[in-house]
């Protein structure tokens, strides 16, 4: 969501920090703002809308320093406007402060700060954390960056909500101080130099050597030195991280838009989700970051899974694959209700948490719901230094690689290819043979090759989005598995065209759906050849008898479904396990160039953010 760049060290901070900034234009914002520190004191500049806004405003009014604070909004509190762009200042104006989060009471602390004789600028809950620690810095006496670090302290003791801030102040030139609660930040080490960035992303290319705060943390960073403490105002101990990071990885490289890069990206990813995982001589999956062993496995009698948006999608198809290969009673639950629903879970129940990024708000707070519940609780997320990834009991990693693009696509097949092998697993503890699970691996084996044979509808997709790109609404439809496929491909569809799309379960047709039939209205069939291929045959037949276009997603080889539909786009036969895995990515690049035609920003579309870190 929101990101933050901060500097501290001998060079000119503005360059780092607006780099820093465009490297987190993919998590989405509405305006962008830097506060640096110079000989005269703090200047602030700020602009609505993209970097490039930003860095007009900058070269009209120029300013420098060698430290600094930056930030990208995305509106929670406030309309977007120049006033609610960070960075906000205290009352004084000497302090300025950058916040990602939601301070939850801070209408309360606001009424509390008027009646004490404070005016505000904006609508938003950060300038009541400025002017908070602001005024008790003011009150506290005394002045210097010790005085300043405990007034952090006395101003977060009074929040209720989560934060990941940076602040500088004019009193103490060349000081930043940051903390952080429930909203990411990592330390940049370099030499006579230092960083704060919500995203490893933003100083990757500065420096390789990180800390990852954790929740109640405070860091206070000179050019040449650091010191991390506690908010109860103890030292905190802390481990340096060494990042592996490949600039290619974040590069468009011969594609237009990210999101198409990540779609083709696909065959790596899903070899690479499989890489060391599959064991020929025991016919099973090989995944030794969950820490538990096969009896600790077998003693699971109820599995949850829970994510939001796509990985919630995700967790719906592997609730099938879990089912059907292990034999596991499997639920999904939506991270954002977990905690607030009273869910009877009874002792041996096993949690997974689902995030692409490890530290989407909703998934954070169900991981740590479901452990104070005294329930082991695993993580699969694409970021192993994440918070999600430290704070579970154990997990799997995607091997994803980064994903840029807003909306989700590799790491979506990367988390299916991830529950076939927790299928796989879990099933040969229970009842798969040896052959079965041999038989298995063969067609894991093969995914890399089938996802690529998928790939290769691109341009007979292309045609079908150009075909239908002015339709006004989309119903997309799938039975079993291919029913969260369904979901997935109608979230791709508006979070990047704009295009109203529902997903439905197939048979769910009649009950409702049906009154949304017009000639006007697309409808998009996942109907493999599987074991309920006649019963979306019959649905599709539904559709057409009220007039209604249908695409086919269905099987190489298939001959019926183009006597029936309008178009179809055929993939590659696979297992019911690994068929989601292909049939999602016709449904990908349908969106994507349905997007592409309408002229739509693919990778930064409105209202949204790659990492959701508030509630």
């Amino acid at each position: 969501m929101c990101g933050i760049v901060a500097y501290v060290g001998r060079a000119d901070a503005l360059p780092v920090l607006l780099d820093g900034l465009r490297r987190l234009e993919y998590r989405g914002y509405d305006s962008a703002g830097v506060a640096l520190a110079g000989d005269s004191g703090i200047s602030v500049r700020k602009a609505v809308g993209r970097i490039a806004n930003l860095a007009a405003e900058i070269d009209q009014n120029p300013l420098a320093g060698n430290c600094g604070i930056s930030h990208t909004r995305w509106a929670t509190h406030g309309a977007v406007t120049r006033e609610n762009a960070h960075p906000h200042s205290d009352r004084s104006g000497r302090l300025h402060l950058v916040h990602n989060g939601v301070i939850e009471n801070y209408l309360t602390l606001r009424e509390q700060l008027i009646e004490r004789g404070h005016e505000f600028h904006s609508q938003t809950d950060t300038e009541v954390l400025a002017h908070l620690v602001g005024e008790a810095y003011d009150n506290s006496g005394t002045k210097g960056e010790g005085a300043l670090v405990e007034a952090l302290r006395t101003a977060l003791r009074q929040v209720i909500g989560t934060y990941g801030i940076s602040i500088v102040h004019a009193d103490v030139p060349g000081v930043l101080i940051g903390a952080r609660r429930g909203s990411p930040l990592v330390l940049g080490i370099g030499k006579n130099e230092h960083f704060l960035a919500s995203d490893v992303s933003a100083i990757a290319s500065h420096t390789r050597d990180v800390v990852y705060l954790n929740d109640y943390e405070i860091v206070r960073l000179r050019a040449g030195e650091f010191e991390i403490s506690t908010l109860s105002g103890t030292g905190s101990d802390y481990r340096i991280s060494r990042v592996d990071f490949d600039p290619a990885s974040v590069d468009k490289g011969q594609f237009p838009h990210y999101m198409l890069k990540e779609i083709h990206e696909q065959p790596h990813t899903a070899r690479d989700a499989l890489r060391g995982r599959l064991s020929i001589e025991e016919a099973t999956a090989k995944l030794g970051g969950l820490n538990m062993s096969n009896g600790d496995l077998r003693a699971v009698d109820r599995i949850v899974l829970t994510g939001c948006g796509t990985a919630f999608h995700a967790a719906l198809t592997g609730e099938y694959l879990i089912e059907s290969l292990a034999h596991i009673p499997v639920e999904c639950e939506f991270a954002s209700e977990f905690r607030y629903r009273n869910i009877p879970l009874q002792r041996d129940t096993l949690v997974f948490v689902i995030s692409q990024s490890g530290e989407t708000a909703d998934t954070l707070a169900a991981l740590r719901e479901s452990r104070r519940k005294g329930h082991r609780t695993l993580g699969i997320c694409n970021n192993v230094a994440s918070t999600i990834a430290r704070e579970s009991d154990g997990g799997v990693y995607m091997h994803a690689g980064p994903e840029i693009g807003v909306a989700a696509t590799k790491s979506f097949t990367s988390q299916l290819t991830i529950f076939a092998l927790l299928a796989l697993l879990l099933g040969r503890i229970r009842h798969l043979s040896h052959s079965d699970g041999r038989d298995i691996i063969s067609a894991l084996e093969s995914l890399p090759d089938l996802v690529a044979r998928t790939l290769e509808v691109e341009s007979q997709v292309a045609a079908v989005a150009k075909k239908y790109c002015r339709a006004s609404n989309f119903l997309f439809m799938g039975r079993q598995a291919h029913y969260p496929v369904a979901l997935e491909g109608a979230l791709k569809l508006k979070e990047i065209s704009y295009i109203s799309a529902s997903g439905y379960p197939s048979a769910e047709l009649k009950h409702g759906v049906i009154a949304l039939i017009t000639g006007e209205t697309p409808s998009v069939f996942i109907a493999p050849q599987d074991a309920v291929f006649e019963k979306n045959l019959s649905n599709i037949e539904e559709v057409k008898a009220r007039k209604g276009p249908v695409i086919a997603i269905g099987t190489e080889g298939d001959t019926t479904l183009s006597k029936i539909c309008d178009d179809v786009i055929l993939v590659p036969e696979a297992p019911h396990y690994l068929a989601p895995i292909l049939t999602a990515i016709p449904l990908q690049l349908l969106a994507y160039h349905i997007a592409v035609e309408l002229g739509c920003d693919v990778d930064k579309p409105r209202n949204l953010a790659k990492s959701v870190t508030v509630e």
